[in-house]
């Protein structure tokens, strides 16, 4: 029962004075004398609760830039780009000097009914985030699918940097190779600057290592460049996060593009999504900064390995056991080759000529020369 109306009462019915009842219960005396005095002007009614709410409010921020917030909201939507509060916010403060806060934004959104609240999330602080400290510290690299109006599907190929989350190449193709993939990531190097590492998922155009061991064309072009190349867990995406979120991104906004029926204007709305993406849109992992003010904000980071030329040479990984013997098959048959029991554990590269083999470490650094003796099982450290 409401305190108020049962003290009033309370005080009609007995005689009680005010006072006495105020200073037993513990409340105001003036607030039950107002009540009295609205019981005598309206009777029960005057009992009800009442809301503190002024009836107007003429500097009220959100009524000036309601209708332009609403804009705003449905203009964003209407492109297929990020339309939440934070977003509009930010679009706002670059047309006035003193916009509405995010909060504010919201409360319109939501009166206007362009908010549906979802359930409960996890804490932000269950939550365990991995990012780069320096621009081109890591690039992630992965393929998705996009499917057309008409049915088409084709792969985009997505590098996002990992650090500032400016996304370095988006590229359509009917179907992305290996080759695909160091052409594009030496066309993003051309503007961006080729970065220290490299990570990817397992898939074939990144990674080839369980056929033996053998490099494929992206291992071999990295291995070259000093990059060093990182993949994920085996069925753990989450590894690869930044670029996954990225996909969703990139589909919501082609989501509404029905005229596109060309692999030629699938490429232009992804260029001018990146435009907008990397420049303008302000990103919830970077506190709300673009993309590119956070790339440009420090120095970048460079390859750390050292530039190996390949020319005809084959590639090929291993790791060194615990005796410190690395294992090669020359004509069907297996050698073992010595480098030294100080590098077991370590993982090698072999540049292999015929007989002529060179073994260097992941960064380029020499280990071991040698000329092939098809005779011996074991090549034995001279």
């Amino acid at each position: 029962m409401d305190m108020g109306r049962f003290l009033v009462e309370t005080h009609l019915r007995t005689g009680r004075p005010i006072k006495e009842l105020a200073r037993s219960h513990d409340v105001s005396a003036s607030w039950l004398f107002k009540l009295l005095r609205r019981y005598r002007l309206e009777g029960r009614a005057g009992l009800e609760p009442r809301s503190r709410r002024p009836h107007s409010c003429p500097n009220r921020i959100a009524d000036r830039f309601e209708d332009e917030i609403v804009a705003l909201h449905k203009s964003l939507a209407d492109e297929g780009l990020d339309d939440g509060a934070a977003t509009v916010q930010f679009h706002l403060a670059e047309r006035h000097s003193h916009p509405p806060s995010v909060s504010t934004v919201f409360r319109v959104l939501k009166a206007r009914g362009f908010v549906t609240l979802e359930p409960r999330k996890r804490p932000k602080a269950s939550l365990h985030r991995f990012c780069a400290d320096l621009p081109n510290e890591c690039w992630q690299a992965d393929v998705t699918h996009v499917e057309l109006a008409d049915g088409q599907v084709f792969e985009v190929l997505n590098m996002i940097d990992d650090h500032s989350r400016l996304c370095v190449a988006s590229r359509a193709m009917k179907v992305v190779t290996a080759t695909d993939v160091v052409r594009v990531l030496h066309q993003a190097a051309e503007r961006f600057g080729y970065p220290a590492s490299f990570l990817s998922d397992n898939g074939l155009i990144f990674r080839t290592q369980h056929h033996h061991g053998v490099a494929g064309v992206t291992e071999q072009e990295l291995f070259a460049l000093g990059i060093t190349a990182k993949h994920s867990r085996p069925y753990h995406p989450q590894t690869c996060g930044k670029v996954e979120r990225f996909h969703q991104t990139v589909k919501k906004f082609l989501a509404d593009k029905d005229t596109i029926s060309t692999k030629k204007q699938l490429q232009r709305e992804l260029d001018r999504f990146c435009a907008y993406y990397n420049e303008r849109r302000p990103h919830r992992g970077i506190n709300r900064r673009t993309p590119a003010s956070v790339f440009a904000a420090r120095e970048r980071a460079a390859p750390s390995g050292n530039f190996v030329r390949l020319g005809a040479r084959r590639l090929r990984f291993d790791k060194v056991d615990k005796s410190g013997r690395v294992t090669l098959r020359y004509r069907g048959r297996l050698h073992h080759i010595g480098i030294g029991s100080a590098y077991s554990g370590w993982r090698v590269a072999m540049l292999v000529d015929d007989r002529h083999v060179e073994i260097v470490g992941l960064d380029g650094s020499p280990l071991r020369r040698l000329v092939l003796d098809p005779t011996k099982d074991y090549q034995r450290i001279p």
